[in-house]
This record gives structure tokens, sequence and C-alpha cells, in this order.
């Protein structure tokens, strides 16, 4: 009985490694019409594994979407905080929503993550987001002064800072702003230039945005996990994205919520390495994720 309650836990545990998606490179390949994945494998300065989405905002088949808020938002809890959105797994909100693809997105609290069993949100629980959000034309949470806005529009998106989206947003999610210039920021976005100085490699949510907006890159990079992927730092993220013709870009929501989802024939795939409570395929619930719809891939 203590060998089997000592082995128990480690074959849990390399059970959930074993599923992780292979450290095997895949070229830029069609997933659905407008879309394109891409598996980047690093090795050096050390072991990462990047997920990266091509999407073709001009395609009138492909159409975004915003986690909902809840009915009557927001709802004042016992302790006086607003709450606008329920958690979820960035999976079941695919599933739940019927979408293709899905990533995570905004900041969030309440947060907490102390074990496997003791953590903050659950799947269900009320929560509130960090910056502005906007599902459907209705806005969900409001602007945040030092955070960057995604905001979509007709065929297109744009990113903005310090101020509110277009009038005509349908859907819009925020995050940390990043410096894509090649001349210093602005005194005002200094801050972002200590950022992109950080040498922390980290799992990672990011979009970007073309000139046009009319193409979105969302690079998700997979962490915290030794010999498989350590993480990536801001500044390497954010050079991949500019080689790509990004000029704007967003930090999302990162660290052990990093997710990438995509419809398949048996239910949500999880293409990423998510990591939740130190515990490798586990996937952490959250107050808000960016979908898409489009259609299948044409033979």
């Amino acid at each position: 009985m203590i060998w089997l309650g000592l082995l128990l836990p480690v074959a849990f545990y390399g059970r959930r490694v074993w599923l992780r998606s292979p450290r095997t490179p895949l070229p830029p390949e069609p997933i659905f019409q407008g879309i394109l994945y891409q598996r980047i494998i690093e090795t050096q300065p050390r072991p990462q594994v990047i997920h990266l989405f091509e999407i073709d905002l001009s395609e009138p088949t492909i159409q975004p979407f915003v986690t909902p808020s809840i009915e009557n938002a927001p709802f004042i809890d016992e302790n006086g905080q607003p709450r606008v959105t329920v958690a979820q797994r960035t999976a079941s909100f695919l599933q739940r929503h019927n979408l293709q693809l899905a990533v995570n997105a905004n900041f969030f609290y309440p947060f907490e993550e102390i074990a496997p069993w003791h953590y903050k949100p659950h799947e269900g629980d009320l929560s509130s987001v960090i910056g502005i959000s906007i599902s459907e034309g209705k806005q969900v949470s409001s602007m945040h002064p030092r955070y960057s806005s995604l905001c979509f529009l007709i065929q297109r998106a744009e990113i903005v800072w310090q101020q509110e989206c277009p009038a005509d947003t349908q859907q819009a999610v925020s995050g940390h702003p990043l410096w894509l210039g090649d001349s210093p920021p602005p005194d005002d976005m200094m801050f972002v230039a200590d950022k992109l100085k950080s040498a922390k490699a980290y799992p990672l949510t990011l979009a970007a945005l073309n000139a046009e907006g009319t193409r979105l890159w969302l690079l998700v990079s997979d962490g915290k996990q030794p010999l498989y992927s350590e993480g990536t730092t801001i500044k390497e993220a954010v050079d991949r994205l500019k080689t790509l013709g990004a000029t704007t870009a967003v930090q999302l929501d990162g660290g052990g919520s990093t997710t990438a989802v995509i419809a398949s024939d048996n239910g949500p795939q999880v293409l990423n390495a998510v990591i939740h409570a130190k515990i490798p395929g586990n996937e952490r619930p959250v107050a808000n994720n960016l979908g898409f719809y489009a259609q299948p891939v044409q033979p």
C-alpha cells in the first residue's frame, strides 16, 4: 500500500507529461479557412515550444467572439468586488460556443494557486476581468488606463492604448501594451521598454496585427516545463512578431493561463502544453477567452 501510494502520483504525473505535443516542428499549414497554424521548436538559448496562428481577418467567414458577461452584470460580491463573467477553461469556452479556435485573453481576479486542490477561480466561479472586454458589441468590463485593447471591427482589428475602442467595435480584449517600433518608445510608455528588457522566460499569449489590421498573429509559448519548454522572453516574442510583419501587439494573460484550443472531430483539442498548479496538462479556468468561428479547409 505504501509503494502504491508513492507510485500513483508518479504515474499520474508521467501520463500528463507523455500526452504533451511532441517537440517536432510543424510548418505553416491551414487548419481552417483563413487560419494557418505552425509549431516552432527552439533549443537555444533554452528549450522552447511555440504555437503560432496567423489569421486573415479579411476572410468573411472568420468571426471573432469574446466571453459574454453574466446576466445583470456586474454582480457585486460580499467583499464589494464586481464580478462580470463566469470562469471557464478555454476548451469549455470553445465547445460551449461551437468555435473553431480559442485562446485565453485578459488578466483577471480573484486568482490564487497554492496546490492542485487549492486554487481560484474554479470553473463556474464569478470573476472580474481586468481591462476592456466587449462581446457582441456589449461592453463587459471597462478600459484600464495602462492596458492596450485589441478591438475587432468588421473584417479588421486595431490595437489602441490609453483610449477607448472605436464605436463600431464588435469584440475586444486587452492586456499589457508592447512596443514594436524601432525607435525608443515615448516617455509615457517607458514601462513597456523595461518589460522588453526583462530576460525572464515565461509561458506567453501574445496578439499582434499588421499595419492594415487585416492580419492577426496569436503567439502561444509553452513554459515552466524543464527540458520540454522553459518559456519565451517578451523580447524574443516581439522580435519574432516583427519579422512576420506585425506593427502593434498586446500581451494577454500568460503563465498557467496560457492556452490554445482548436475544434476537432473528437471535441476540443488543446494544442499547447498547458500547466496549472504545477501539473502538466492541467488547464486553468480563466475569466475571459477570445475565440473564432471559421469554416473547414476546402479540399
